[in-house]
């Protein structure tokens, strides 16, 4: 049992060491021996458990897929409208993608920074995830009259994939209060009043409904 567990312990190193080192240099200029020499294992300990870098930076992304999907799925409250449910979605995504560098040097992968492999695009899959919530929230009537669920998607698409290009550089692009000036802006434009006088932000502020409510009004 002991072996098994250092067997395991030195594959979960490996992977977060070849994160790091994907994350810092690149995938094409990542070697083995930075990401075993970081991880303090031997070269050939990183070969017992990954047959070269494109296995390594297999798991990397499905290890940040698995993160990254119940982060989304976490967020989900019985009784939680639509709405609410693509706003906590999109913070418990920033928030891995924030502090976990395994999920963001798989997300990155995913999205074409590594070699190409069909069958998984994390990116592909958060906007087919927006889609079928703004869907959902029309089912509910909580859009506004005359939104396009396709533009909204869209546009809610593009700035969250967005600030996870521009959090590489700066993590506050990442934070909470960046997230909710983005849905501050947007919610008065897509949802009924009656909907978001209903939508708590998760940003701990307990002014953030006012706030967008007073967008809303003003906007009225």
């Amino acid at each position: 049992m002991m072996k098994q567990e250092r067997a395991a312990r030195t594959r979960q190193l490996l992977i977060r060491s070849a994160a790091e080192t994907f994350e810092r240099q690149g995938f094409t200029r990542a070697t083995l021996a930075d990401i075993s020499s970081s991880a303090g294992v031997s070269t050939g300990a990183l070969h017992f458990h990954f047959a070269n870098k494109d296995a390594l930076a297999s798991t990397v992304e499905a290890t940040a897929a698995t993160t990254l999907r119940r982060a989304a799925h976490g967020v989900r409250q019985p009784g939680a409208n639509a709405l609410q449910r693509l706003t906590g979605a999109s913070h418990a995504l920033a928030d891995r993608l924030r502090h976990d560098v395994v999920a963001r040097a798989g997300f990155r992968l995913s999205c074409g920074d590594g070699p190409h492999r069909p069958g998984l695009d994390l990116r592909g899959e958060w906007f087919e995830c927006i889609r079928h919530l703004l869907t959902e929230a029309d089912h509910e009537h909580l859009l506004a009259e005359g939104v396009s669920r396709q533009d909204v998607a869209a546009a809610i698409a593009a700035a969250t994939t967005g600030f996870e290009v521009l959090g590489r550089t700066d993590p506050n692009w990442l934070s909470p209060a960046s997230l909710s000036s983005f849905w501050h802006l947007i919610l008065p434009r897509l949802a009924t009043a009656e909907a978001l006088a209903a939508l708590d932000l998760p940003t701990g502020d307990p002014l953030a409904r006012p706030r967008a409510v007073e967008i809303w009004e003003r906007k009225n």
